[in-house]
């Protein structure tokens, strides 16, 4: 059987030190304790997403849907549980226990992340070039020309044009500082993309500009993504599969065919009735 490129194990990220009800299992309302008021923000994940694949993640506001993604760029501390890279230590170290040096080259070659809001992912001040030559930097790149060049591949890749390059970010639409973030994570060819509500607050038409060059990458560039999105519109345009979360749990994952023909859930019912 094929390996997958990541998986989780039992990842959980919590705030609060939890009590005797909630860290023995006893009934949390909604992700919170009632007891200690501890927020279960990931409880007990376990994904994983194979080489070239689109795993879907969907859920409501408050789901953890983001908190999983962002936990795994190392971008919030996890309290429990574990992840693994088939390209990283053969698959065989958690990579939540490396030391800040391995998180960073981690991040830097092997991940890239697009956040919902660009500011998170770009530095509006510099140039959309200089954006994707920060993260060369990073992963230990110092060569201005072939950076340049790299930059440039990637930009005309997302539909920008090369007159605009040396442009900052703040000066682009919502939709185009997406593409250049999206740019910007490509740069070191990593074998993950993290997509974190990359079309909230888009206009309709920009959003279909803006998935259809996801489906573009994931063909170009064989990456694997991991889509997060609360719009099962979008999870049905390009998963492979998905996982629907609600309160902090996973309550159903399949095909994504499977999960809009036949969902299990009574709140997966209701995501599948309102995209009808």
């Amino acid at each position: 059987m094929e390996k997958p490129i990541l998986y989780t194990n039992h990842l959980t990220v919590r705030y609060g030190k939890g009590c005797e009800h909630c860290l023995d299992g006893g009934n949390l309302e909604k992700n919170t304790c009632p007891i200690c008021k501890t927020v279960w923000a990931c409880n007990d994940i376990n994904i994983d997403l194979f080489p070239g694949e689109i795993l879907g993640i969907v859920g409501e506001s408050g789901s953890g849907k983001s908190t999983l993604m962002k936990s795994l760029y190392f971008d919030f501390p996890v309290t429990e549980g574990a992840a693994y890279l088939d390209n990283y230590q053969d698959g065989t170290d958690n990579i939540f226990d490396q030391s800040l040096q391995q998180k960073k080259y981690i991040k830097n070659h092997l991940m890239g992340m697009v956040y919902q809001n660009p500011m998170l992912g770009l530095r509006m001040e510099y140039s959309a070039a200089g954006n994707i030559a920060e993260k060369l930097i990073a992963a230990g790149h110092r060569e201005f020309k072939s950076m340049t060049e790299r930059a440039k591949e990637l930009l005309v890749a997302v539909e920008i044009l090369e007159s605009r390059m040396k442009e900052p970010p703040k000066n682009f639409s919502g939709g185009m500082q997406q593409r250049v973030q999206i740019s910007k994570a490509l740069a070191n060819n990593p074998a993950i993309l993290l997509l974190d509500e990359v079309t909230t607050g888009l206009d309709l038409s920009v959003q279909a500009k803006v998935l259809d060059l996801i489906r573009k990458i994931r063909q170009e560039f064989g990456v694997s993504i991991l889509l997060v999105s609360h719009d099962l519109a979008v999870i049905k345009m390009l998963a492979d599969r998905t996982v629907v979360m609600l309160d902090g749990k996973i309550i159903e994952q399949g095909l994504t065919d499977q999960i809009l023909d036949d969902p299990q859930h009574q709140y997966t019912q209701q995501l599948v009735h309102s995209l009808l």
